[in-house]
């Protein structure tokens, strides 16, 4: 009766293996791009990963609240960001003619349901949570339920009267995320720092599933435990050597990138200064990025840099900047300067010399151009030295599977909500936001718990724990059996699926691999004529014989190991 089809086919589509195995196994069907229905076991494994959240919430203290997804345009207005999202919030008016949106976040509303409820600092600290359905109009979605537009979440939002208290219970919801992680059965999650992003605030982890199909970059060090995602990732400066030769203009004719120029000096790209051009959106003042030729600008470091949204600028047709030859001494105009740290000291640099068909060879950094400050915007480079210790870099893709933020004053102070704190003052509470995925932790444990043969599951979160397989139902002492070990599985309290088909030993033992129930057992004629149920476990394949009257207390023993 099981509403579920499953396929030996690979999905039209499908890239990466989680994706695949859940189409294949019939827990998800998609009914749009990024929009998906959870099967019966989809669903059951979601309800079992929230409970596990539930818990570890309520451990430290989270009342759990439930916030609307529909939300007023007044709301998002008060904290400024109705008009700074783009498209990936979803707008729409209400029969009243009203404006309305879809929440994708609940910040807002999180200060609303405190804003006037909560007056004193003897209400302080408190955290609240909630796991809901959420839209994002994701312009990409992709990898299943990785990167969808309608997805389930728990996010929590906790309220501070200091800094010292919000980081406290920060760090307690760091813990409570790797105990989370760990508890469903995610083993290669690891924490690093990353980019507030959109939702602003002093500083936020990211909580990464290394996998090869992740689509986030994670800088490693390897030495000093150093871990950040590529967005904030510190670059360490390096030295480039001593020159004492003077700077001279030289001609580089249609000499144009960093490759040209390089090649038609015969000189590294990394003894050359790139002048990279942004703007910020809206505003037509360029913003030029001066680093290391063999350098990559860092976009969401630079945004934090320069408190700007950027975007990049085609420099040809800007009259004040020469596309080509933009450097740093003589550049005229209203353009921004941002000055990289990777050049700081450099000496014996090539760099534009902000006239058609010449660059400037021999330029020392301090000598020939001072800049007052220098910036990190460079993007972190595999066998880079790190910033912590020296150590070279590596590199590895992830998965976010969680996220945490210091969010601070930002939307207290925006919409207004304030305590009296002991002194009777108006303060602004300072708050944290907390939230983790639950579709996208379905789609993590698949994709870092499967074989060839299809998923495997974590019995903390499978559908069911055990899947049993009849050979031969049409046999009426098979199906008797079978039924009564059901039966008695499902009293002892452990999850039980039993595969009533008419089909084959071969069909229902592909579905059980594929579907990855932790636990599998067989019931045949010849094992019965035996007295006897063959146990398969499913991570590791391990087949044992039991008797059939020691059947549910051998599973119950298996399944309290790590199965």
């Amino acid at each position: 009766k099981l509403v579920l089809e499953t396929s030996k086919n690979t999905p039209q589509g499908a890239k990466i293996v989680s994706h695949i195995l859940l189409l294949r196994a019939g827990f998800i069907k998609q009914v749009a791009g990024g929009i998906y229905t959870l099967g019966a076991p989809a669903q059951r494994m979601a309800l079992k990963i929230e409970a596990i959240i539930r818990s570890e919430m309520n451990r430290i203290e989270g009342q759990e609240v439930k916030f609307p997804v529909a939300m007023p345009r007044e709301l998002w207005e008060a904290s400024g960001r109705y008009a700074t999202i783009g498209a990936e919030m979803a707008r729409f008016k209400d029969r009243s003619g009203h404006d309305m949106l879809l929440g994708m976040t609940h910040e807002e509303a999180a200060v609303h349901f405190a804003m006037n409820t909560v007056s004193s600092y003897q209400k302080l600290p408190f955290m609240i949570y909630q796991i809901q359905t959420k839209f994002r109009d994701e312009a990409r979605p992709r990898g299943g339920l990785i990167r969808v537009r309608e997805f389930t979440m728990k996010d929590a939002y906790s309220f501070h009267l200091s800094q010292d208290d919000l980081e406290e219970h920060y760090n307690l919801q760091h813990e409570a995320y790797l105990r989370i992680f760990n508890k469903i059965g995610l083993k290669n999650v690891i924490s690093v720092k990353s980019d507030t992003g959109m939702m602003g605030g002093s500083a936020a982890h990211e909580f990464m599933l290394l996998t090869p199909d992740g689509e986030d970059e994670i800088v490693i060090c390897p030495k000093c435990g150093y871990r950040a995602n590529m967005e904030v990732a510190q670059c360490a400066p390096q030295d480039s050597g001593a020159s004492t030769a003077s700077a001279a203009e030289v001609f580089t004719g249609q000499c144009k990138t960093i490759e040209e120029v390089a090649a038609f000096l015969g000189i590294p790209s990394g003894r050359t200064i790139k002048a990279v051009a942004f703007a910020a959106k809206g505003a037509p003042t360029p913003i030029v990025v001066f680093l290391r030729g063999d350098l990559e600008v860092n976009e969401a470091k630079l945004r934090k840099s320069v408190k700007k949204d950027i975007v990049p600028l085609d420099a040809s047709g800007h009259p004040s900047l020469v596309c080509g030859n933009i450097g740093p001494i003589g550049l005229t105009g209203d353009a921004i300067a941002v000055f990289d740290q990777s050049i700081k000291g450099a000496e014996g640099m090539t760099i534009g010399g902000n006239k058609p068909e010449y660059h400037i060879i021999n330029v020392n950094v301090g000598r020939d151009f001072a800049p007052a400050e220098f910036a990190d915007v460079a993007k972190a480079r595999r066998g880079d030295p790190c910033g912590q210790c020296a150590a070279p870099l590596t590199i590895e893709n992830g998965i976010e599977v969680g996220n945490i933020f210091q969010l601070g004053s930002k939307y207290t102070r925006a919409m207004g909500m304030s305590v009296a704190n002991e002194r009777g003052e108006a303060v602004h509470p300072l708050m944290g936001c907390y939230g983790i995925g639950v579709g996208r932790a379905i789609a993590a444990i698949v994709q870092d718990s499967h074989d060839e043969r299809g998923m495997i599951l974590p019995a903390a979160i499978a559908p069911w724990s055990v899947h049993i397989c009849p050979i031969r139902t049409d046999d009426p002492s098979v199906h008797t059996a079978s039924l009564r070990l059901y039966d008695a599985l499902t009293a002892a309290g452990i999850d039980t699926l039993i595969d009533d088909r008419n089909t084959s030993a071969g069909i229902k033992f592909a579905d059980a691999d594929l579907m990855g129930m932790p636990v599998r057992v067989v019931i045949s004629p010849k094992g019965l004529a035996a007295g006897e149920a063959e146990i398969t476990l499913r991570r590791t394949r391990a087949t044992m014989l039991v008797k059939q009257e020691n059947v549910v207390e051998a599973i119950r023993e298996l399944l309290s190991g790590d199965c």
